[in-house]
């Protein structure tokens, strides 16, 4: 019976052995795994993020996630406020009073005739006038910087 305790005890020691190496192994790939899967979630979410903020100022709305979603929250950075006050910016401004609509168009006319002008090759000063002088009625009106 001694020599069958010894090989059950060496047996028992190697496969005691085996198992930790195994567990060992299994700790390491998960700990891996478990890096992996909150590296793409993180590089995920931001992509999520970024595409909702371009949504944004592109559409002036913000994108709803999906129902099962609504745990996460989005706080815009730095970046997204600039953006935002370029978007208010822009917003466009009321409409303009008759006088200064009205000088628009002859300026746009104008333009238009200028630019027939230098294509038939015909002296261009009376038109360069004419649009200095619009231009210059816009500023005073306020309509132009």
């Amino acid at each position: 019976m001694g020599v069958n305790s010894r090989y059950y005890s060496n047996y028992m020691s190697d496969v005691i052995s085996d198992y930790q190496r195994w567990k060992q192994q299994g700790d390491d790939l998960r700990s891996k795994a478990k890096q992996a899967m909150e590296s793409r979630f993180r590089e995920l979410l931001s992509e999520a993020a970024a595409i909702a903020e371009e949504y944004r100022s592109d559409f002036g709305l913000a994108l709803k996630p999906p129902a099962v979603v609504t745990a996460f929250r989005f706080k815009a950075h730095g970046k997204a406020k600039v953006k935002k006050a370029a978007v208010v910016e822009q917003k466009p401004t009321p409409k303009p009073s008759a006088k200064v609509a009205g000088l628009q168009k002859r300026l746009a006319t104008a333009k238009a005739k200028l630019e027939e002008t230098k294509a038939a090759g015909k002296p261009t000063r009376l038109f360069e006038d004419k649009i200095y002088e619009i231009e210059d009625e816009l500023r005073l009106a306020g309509s132009l910087p």
